[in-house]
Parts: C-alpha cells; sequence; structure tokens
C-alpha cells in the first residue's frame, strides 16, 4: 500500500503534538506549583542567607538560619498550595454536582443552554442544536462541565499533588544559596551567592517561559530583577543591624 501524500505530492505533516484541554491545564498547574515553589526557594533564602551575611561571617548562624528558612518556607507554600488547591477542588465539585441537579430538574432547560453555548463558540443554529443533542445523549454532565464550566470531571485540581510538587520545589530552590553560602571560603561566599542565585532565577525563569509557550526574555528578567532587589535590601539591612551591635 502506498504512503498518504499531500496534494503537492509530499508526506502528510507530522501529528499536531500541541496538549489541549485538561492535559495543558494539568501541566500549567504543577508548572505554577513547581516555578513559585522554587523561585520562592532561591529568593526568600537567598534573601534570608545574604541579611544574615551582611550583619555576621559566623558559618554555624549562617547554616541554622538557612535550614530554618528552608524548612518554614518549604511547609508554608505547601499549605498554602493545599488550602488554595483544595478550595479551588471544592468550587469544582459544587459546580458539578449544581449542574447534576439542574440536568435532573430541567432538563430541557439545559439542553437550550447547552446549544446557545455551542452557538456562542461559531456553530450555526442548527449544527449546535444537533451537537447539543449528540452530545446530551453520550454524556450530559461531562458536556455541560466542560463547555459550560470549563471543568474536566476526569481531571479535577489536586491538593495533595499541588502540595508536594511546591514543598520539593522549594527545597530544590533553597537549597542553592544555602550551600553556596556555607561551603565556600568566608571571603567569597556572598559573590557566589549572588552569582549563583541569578543564574538559578534566569535558568527558572527561562524553562518556565518555555513549559508555558511564552516569552522568556521577561520571565527572566522579572526573576533575576526580583532575586537582585531581595538580596541588596536583605543585605543593606543585615550590614546595618551588624554594624549597630543589634
Amino acid at each position: 500500500m502506498s504512503e498518504p501524500t499531500t496534494p503537492g505530492g509530499g508526506p502528510p505533516p507530522a501529528p499536531h503534538a500541541e496538549a489541549h484541554g485538561g492535559a495543558l491545564g494539568g501541566r500549567l498547574n504543577w508548572l505554577r506549583a513547581a516555578v513559585l515553589g522554587a523561585n520562592d526557594g532561591v529568593v526568600s533564602t537567598a534573601g534570608l542567607v545574604v541579611g544574615v551575611a551582611g550583619a555576621t561571617s559566623d558559618r554555624d548562624t549562617l547554616l541554622t538560619a538557612g535550614l530554618a528558612g528552608l524548612l518554614a518556607g518549604s511547609l508554608s507554600m505547601a499549605a498554602g498550595e493545599y488550602v488554595s488547591v483544595s478550595t479551588q477542588r471544592d468550587s469544582e465539585k459544587a459546580a458539578i454536582a449544581q449542574e447534576r441537579r439542574e440536568l435532573r430538574d430541567e432538563p430541557d432547560e439545559e439542553l437550550a443552554e447547552l446549544t446557545g453555548l455551542l452557538a456562542a463558540r461559531g456553530l450555526s443554529a442548527e449544527t449546535a442544536r444537533e451537537a447539543a443533542r449528540q452530545l446530551t445523549a453520550r454524556d450530559a454532565l461531562r458536556a455541560h462541565a466542560r463547555v459550560e464550566l470549563g471543568i474536566d470531571p476526569d481531571q479535577l485540581t489536586n491538593p495533595w499533588h499541588a502540595a508536594w510538587a511546591s514543598f520539593l520545589a522549594f527545597t530544590v530552590g533553597a537549597l542553592l544559596p544555602l550551600l553556596a553560602m556555607v561551603l565556600p571560603p568566608a571571603d567569597r561566599r556572598l559573590g557566589v551567592t549572588v552569582v549563583s542565585v541569578l543564574a538559578a532565577l534566569v535558568l527558572t525563569g527561562w524553562s518556565s517561559a518555555r513549559t508555558g509557550a511564552s516569552d522568556p526574555r521577561r520571565a527572566v528578567v522579572r526573576n533575576v530583577a526580583g532575586g537582585a532587589i531581595a538580596m541588596g535590601v536583605t543585605y543593606a539591612v543585615g550590614s546595618l543591624l551588624g554594624a549597630s551591635g543589634i
């Protein structure tokens, strides 16, 4: 059997690999939690250890402060993500339950509503009616959840996934400035930490933008600028406090 060709005689184009629907939403949810966790881990821990380094050069003090910041930050990020995503999941479940009741009590009105939503997306009135009938006959709740609510009942947000992603990402991000501050000799700690942190922020900004199919330059500038400002401010405050003997 001959291979299919295009009208011009060449091979057909490769299948389009772009993610759609729930797959894209799930990927972006994981990306959001991981990127926020990593960035917070890098920036907050860097600001903490750089600020302490402005007041003292004692390695044990720097290590204690960094570990405390790492543990507190990772647990805080995990708890925050769990609460936030749990609230979102509860809202999704409530919306689906409401839609189930409406389909049970007002099926004709719901069919008309689905028809109108499909027509608003560019289908002709006749095509929208037929599509609404077929979707309702196949799985009315799923059709309304996806078209009306923008929710996939099989892919509700998972708070535990988001919490663990944030916890691990924050921990990994926080380890970089912590190790960069406590491992090198005292006279090189600050320089190594600043360079390492800025390089990490370039990488996380670029990675998040590429994964989300957005312009990496803006993400990199935001990350680097935010991290540099945080370290500059905390180092200045730590130096003033150290100089005053507080």
